[in-house]
């Protein structure tokens, strides 16, 4: 199965990054685009971008990527964009937790691949929705899936706004099956979901994981769909509500949704807990926090 996967590998690991690229310039744009408002008339936004390592228990190299990060521009207050690819030996903890989703033979060889992007904006106007994406294919010796997502994470929410997200998203999902949406939304808001809050994170979206059909090009069509879908969903809801006026109320609002968010990433979420597990950059995998939030 290694031999077989080798060119599978590069493939979906370019595809990840040229994903990374399209998003990336897309966001640089809306940036260049001034609109009104009171963060109208600071210089257009741009990412800074660096290298991410991931070292091995005995130091050795272990893959990496970019970290891509946006700050105090006109429309986003805080974006990540990042993308990797790492490999190497699973740590006692992940064998168990990969052994525990029914994942083979990790006590006889829990080495790993995995590759994706994984993508947080944080927006400087309250009422444009904060948004997450991520999509990423993982390899081990006895198995490999793919999964990923998106989820629209409003502080102020509209109705047509989720509306629009949603149908974007299940019109990418539909070319590939019509049931293939009612479950990823479903499973989006039961895993988004905060059972200390007692309610979801944001207006849900799609979610996917341990997605192997035994097609690995069906599954990885559909992963490039549940990516490009992202651009489509969630640029529209940008452009709408960019020069929507907004108060220091507006703003409280969002920092203590913002603390939701937090507070989500930091208990809950799997892809937080594998990123620090396995020894990957701890910058890029805490991108995902916002620059501010607020408790009550």
């Amino acid at each position: 199965m290694t031999e077989q996967f080798d060119e599978r590998k590069t493939r979906a690991s370019a595809w990840f990054r040229g994903l990374r690229d399209e998003i990336v310039a897309a966001f640089e744009g809306l940036e260049d685009s001034p609109g009104e408002g009171p963060t109208a008339d600071l210089p257009p936004g741009r990412f800074e971008v660096s290298e991410t390592r991931r070292t091995s228990e005995d130091g050795g190299d272990a893959g990496g990527g970019l970290m891509s990060v946006m700050r105090g521009g006109r429309v986003f207050e805080k974006v990540g964009v990042n993308v990797s690819t790492v490999y190497g030996t699973l740590g006692e903890r992940a064998q168990k937790a990969m052994a525990a989703r029914g994942v083979p033979g990790m006590a006889e060889d829990p080495r790993f691949w995995a590759s994706g992007i994984s993508l947080v904006a944080h927006m400087q106007n309250p009422h444009v929705p904060a948004v997450h994406m991520n999509t990423r294919m993982f390899w081990t010796p006895h198995a490999w899936w793919f999964g990923g997502g998106s989820d629209l994470n409003p502080c102020i929410e509209y109705d047509e706004d989720t509306a629009d997200f949603h149908a974007t998203q299940k019109a990418h999902c539909d070319r590939h099956g019509a049931d293939i949406y009612p479950k990823l939304k479903a499973w989006a808001d039961e895993y988004f979901f905060v059972p200390h809050r007692g309610r979801a994170r944001g207006v849900g979206g799609i979610f996917y994981d341990d997605r192997n059909t035994g097609d690995w090009e069906a599954d990885f069509a559909f992963t490039q769909d549940a990516g490009r879908a992202f651009l489509a969903a969630y640029l529209p809801l940008v452009e709408r509500r960019r020069s929507t006026p907004w108060n220091e109320a507006d703003k409280d609002v969002q920092l203590v949704h913002r603390g939701l968010y937090a507070e989500y990433n930091l208990v809950y979420d799997r892809g937080t807990k594998f990123g620090l597990e396995t020894g990957h950059d701890a910058n890029a995998v805490l991108m995902s926090l916002p620059p501010l939030a607020k408790w009550v």
